[in-house]
């Protein structure tokens, strides 16, 4: 089958299953290149397919040998369809691993239910004994609660009075404003239900009871901040609420396991997720484009390398005055924050590419499902059903 993108809004509804083995190799030798001893040796990623969640997994199997096992809810190939780009990075995520006599397993389901955190835990009993490292890395719409049965959707929304500010139309490639009306009833508690920290505890808590965390075990979930033009839709909206559940969450397992729980608040990239948030794509194009300029430039695995080598397993574990582990730390100097809100109010759309690096968002766009990548020929006839190695 020859697989080109299509995509719509802000998802790309093909992925190409070698190009995305060519972004997994590209980040696996970007791992191997930081290799350094000391750090985690039997990783649980949950949410392990895309983004940091998938580059934690790379950074951590490859540059410190760890087994990994990740869990993730992504679609294979059906009836000669494509399968989803997550599919087909833990695919050659697995594949690179074994070649590299690693172990690496993947659980592929729901992650809020009790039976696939039973799966999990038993997965470990036979195959690693305990885990020193588990990382939360789950973004999801919507949550079924394994206890009540009631389902929740997340929203993201202003809270309180309307936001406008300006954007990006990325199918017209125009600078653009949009307006986001508030959240109401229940849409605060519904977010937090789904993106805050409840399921992390609900997994800290099996782990710990089934025996499978080990003594002294580590755990991080992720957030972000961002500059205050992003605030009344991100930090100060709906998702802002539920991110402060995430860290009210870190403390409570810190308190109640012998594992020290941290949430690390990671640059702004190109992910699945942020290409969705209004105003956060215009930003990244004019923030990438200063920070290339100035060489401090990150995409996830030189953020997650960063974060297992200088902070969570390093001597850098410098956390800011709430307790959080500041990775986002260049993006936010004051000279980057500057030069963005000096470029911000007159960007155009005819400015749009000389005043941003918007090709490089557009090709970091792509690369997440596999497209854009050099050395892979897309109009090559490929093989789309791939099934996961540890499960052959």
């Amino acid at each position: 089958m020859i697989v080109k993108p299509r995509i719509r809004g802000f998802v790309c509804i093909t992925a190409h299953p070698k190009g995305c083995e060519a972004k997994v190799r590209q980040e696996v030798e970007i791992a191997k290149a930081a290799k350094k001893s000391g750090g985690p040796k039997k990783v649980l990623v949950i949410g392990s397919s895309t983004g940091y969640g998938l580059s934690t997994r790379i950074a951590a199997a490859f540059g410190h040998d760890a087994a990994t096992l990740g869990v993730f809810f992504e679609r294979p190939s059906i009836k000669g369809k494509p399968a989803s780009a997550g599919w087909y990075n833990s695919v050659a995520f697995e594949k690179a691993a074994h070649e590299a006599g690693l172990y690496a397993k993947s659980i592929n389901g729901d992650a809020f239910s009790d039976e696939i955190k039973a799966q999990t835990i038993e997965t470990i009993k036979a195959d690693l004994g305990q885990v020193d490292l588990v990382v939360y890395s789950l973004a999801s719409p919507r949550r079924t609660d394994p206890k009540t049965g009631e389902t929740y959707k997340s929203v993201l929304k202003p809270i309180g009075e309307s936001f406008t500010n300006r954007s990006l139309d990325t199918d017209k490639n125009e600078v653009c404003e949009v307006t986001i009306a508030p959240a109401e009833g229940d849409d605060v508690e519904h977010t937090i239900k789904v993106m805050g920290g409840e399921d992390w505890e609900l997994w800290m808590d099996a782990l710990d009871q089934a025996g499978v965390l080990a003594p002294g075990a580590k755990s991080v979930a992720y957030s972000y901040i961002g500059p205050e033009l992003t605030w009344p839709v991100y930090t100060n909206g709906t998702i802002g609420q539920a991110k402060k559940d995430v860290e009210r969450a870190a403390a409570a397992i810190t308190a109640k396991h012998d594992c020290a729980a941290y949430v690390a608040v990671n640059k702004a990239v190109v992910t699945q997720a942020s290409s969705a948030i209004p105003v956060v794509p215009l930003y990244i194009s004019i923030l990438f484009k200063i920070m290339k300029a100035k060489g401090t430039h990150e995409d996830c695995i030189e953020q997650m390398v960063r974060l297992l080598n200088d902070r969570l397993y390093g001597d850098d574990l410098e956390l800011d005055d709430v307790g959080r582990i500041r990775v986002d730390d260049w993006e936010m100097e004051a000279d980057v924050q500057q030069a963005v809100a000096d470029i911000w109010p007159s960007i155009t759309s005819e400015t749009l590419f000389s005043e941003s690096d918007y090709a490089g968002y557009q090709e970091n766009f792509l690369n997440l499902f596999g497209f854009s990548l050099p050395g892979v020929d897309y109009d090559e006839d490929v093989e789309v059903d791939l099934e996961l190695p540890s499960a052959q």
